[in-house]
């Protein structure tokens, strides 16, 4: 019995980031338990015009699309079986189990009456997006946490361990699909603010945009994610997987600039980008860091370099964030008629999120084998 239930002895090194990381999540946790017992005012800036601020935009929004790593990781290696990408594989859908964990989270802490989240599993709203949103990632969530499965008894529970390697081919295919779904339907909901949101961004085609940018971020997040791996745990990937990775991405990224301008000149909207409004700013600063500089970085010998490789997983991961936000809010102010601007107990629960993320991703690559 003992056997079968593995190794439970575990390690965590202890630094002063990691402590500053702790006391953001504790930080998080504390406004949080506020927000459950007195409501979303006394901690948000959230009222009639904006019922969606950071938590959805950048906890929600961003955070599906930059877990989005792990599907196209996972199509890559167990679906299309390029065994050159099997060194990331693990590290991606490890990122993006926690990325869903902490949405999950994200999508709570939005609920006005956070008591009835049951809800959508009872009561089927089968004609609304949002509750295709809700089920495809709550079940997405799920499938991850059965995939993790596989890793987690190779060290603790390994009497099961034979059952989870033998589902998991069937698991990801089935967690390739699902991602597809939701990545395109959060931008489907804005279909619906067609006159609201900027045209700049509101477009017939806004969900082809979200599910493109969820995956060529996936690349770009493998980069940050193992840079990470490297300078904290000393787990380097060679540099050709990740530059290969890398150009993969940038394909996908071509095509989805491409169909942005296209978008703007078929729809005689390109001119917004060059009138020097604020809108025209945020779309400016998401083409060029989010785009352009990614797509020289890639298609040059600067790919060569590990450095370039992180500078391109960073502008490609803060332009897709930017996207987001500049969706949920920069788009729409000017037609609200009012601003949004999130409270500090906001951002410090955003950031706490992350701040749990990261530790938690330490501390299972410290005790699991996510690196093979």
């Amino acid at each position: 019995m003992e056997m079968l239930a593995g190794d439970f002895s575990f390690k965590f090194k202890i630094t002063l980031m990691r402590v500053i990381l702790f006391l953001l999540t504790l930080c998080a946790i504390c406004i949080i338990a506020v927000r459950f017992i007195f409501g979303l005012h006394a901690v948000t800036n959230l009222n009639d015009d904006w019922p969606w601020g950071l938590w959805i935009g950048f906890d929600v929004m961003c955070g599906v699309a930059l877990a989005g790593g792990g599907y196209g990781t996972a199509l890559l290696v167990h679906v299309l079986h390029i065994d050159r990408f099997r060194p990331v594989v693990r590290g991606a859908m490890l990122t993006s189990l926690l990325g869903y964990l902490l949405v999950m989270a994200g999508l709570f802490l939005d609920i006005g009456r956070w008591w009835n989240f049951w809800r959508p599993f009872i009561f089927w709203g089968h004609e609304s997006i949002l509750f295709e949103v809700f089920w495809c990632i709550s079940i997405y969530t799920a499938i991850q946490v059965f995939e993790f499965c596989e890793v987690l008894t190779e060290r603790i529970f390994i009497g099961f361990h034979k059952f989870f390697a033998g589902i998991l081919p069937a698991l990801v295919i089935i967690g390739v699909a699902i991602p597809m779904m939701h990545q395109a339907s959060l931008g489907g909901l804005y279909l619906l603010m067609d006159g609201r949101l900027n045209s700049l961004w509101w477009s017939p085609i806004i969900f082809v945009f979200f599910l493109l940018s969820s995956f060529y971020v996936g690349p770009a997040m493998v980069m940050l994610e193992t840079a990470i791996s490297a300078k904290a745990l000393g787990h380097e990937v060679k540099i050709d997987v990740l530059r290969s990775l890398a150009r993969i991405g940038g394909v996908v990224m071509l095509i989805y600039l491409t169909l942005r301008i296209a978008d703007l000149i078929y729809f005689n909207t390109i001119g917004l980008a060059f009138n020097g409004s604020y809108e025209s700013i945020a779309f400016g600063a998401e083409i060029v860091i989010g785009l352009v500089i990614p797509l020289v970085i890639i298609f040059s010998p600067l790919s060569s370099y590990r450095s370039w490789l992180i500078a391109y997983g960073a502008c490609a991961s803060f332009g897709v964030l930017l996207n987001r936000l500049n969706v949920v809010v920069i788009g729409m102010m000017r037609e609200t008629g009012s601003f949004y601007y999130p409270t500090i107990y906001e951002i410090l629960v955003s950031a706490g999120l992350v701040a749990a993320g990261i530790l938690a991703y330490l501390f299972i690559c410290e005790n699991f084998k996510i690196t093979k």
